[in-house]
């Protein structure tokens, strides 16, 4: 035999073994949320404990990102369509001030909750240093998907359906 074939074969024995372990491995475990406070402009106050049984969507965003604003309706949309279904919106504002968020929302009204970066831990613990971040905990506590960057109402969707959450086929209303 060949070096050649040699090294073919060693390649294609290890991508094979590598590709069985994975599937004997399994799906990974999810990780518990790290523990935080939250409280929204409006004086509602989130824990670790008051979200168990609740599926939270964390969306991490800023008032001079293009995407965050091209995405703020799809998160509103989910947050008015599915709160009364056990989901808890939170648009954490990273790194700005009161006065400048209240001037952005005056002017780009938001239905969602908004909780400003002095008011929480969350942005450094999901080291939100680029936006859009979303981050989805579970029923249980646990982080169940975590999506970088603008994607779309259907990525987003996506992302919360990894926590349980059903989505009515609603194409039409979108």
């Amino acid at each position: 035999m060949s070096a050649r074939r040699l090294i073919r074969a060693g390649t294609l024995t290890s991508a094979l073994l590598l590709l069985i372990l994975s599937a004997l491995a399994g799906p990974k475990s999810k990780e518990p949320a790290p523990r935080f406070n939250a409280k929204t402009t409006d004086g509602e106050k989130f824990t670790n404990d008051s979200i168990k049984g609740k599926v939270v969507l964390l969306e991490f965003w800023t008032t001079w990102c293009g995407y965050c604003l091209d995405e703020a309706p799809f998160v509103d949309r989910i947050n008015r369509e599915y709160s009364d279904k056990g989901v808890i919106v939170l648009a954490v504002d990273v790194g700005e001030s009161k006065k400048t968020v209240k001037k952005y929302l005056d002017q780009h009204p938001r239905t969602s909750r908004i909780v400003l970066t002095d008011d929480t831990n969350l942005a450094a613990m999901y080291e939100a240093t680029a936006y859009p971040i979303y981050v989805v905990i579970d029923r249980d506590g646990n982080v169940a998907g975590t999506q970088r960057g603008a994607g779309g109402e259907d990525a987003l969707r996506e992302l919360l359906a990894g926590a349980g959450i059903q989505f009515k086929d609603d194409s039409d209303s979108r």
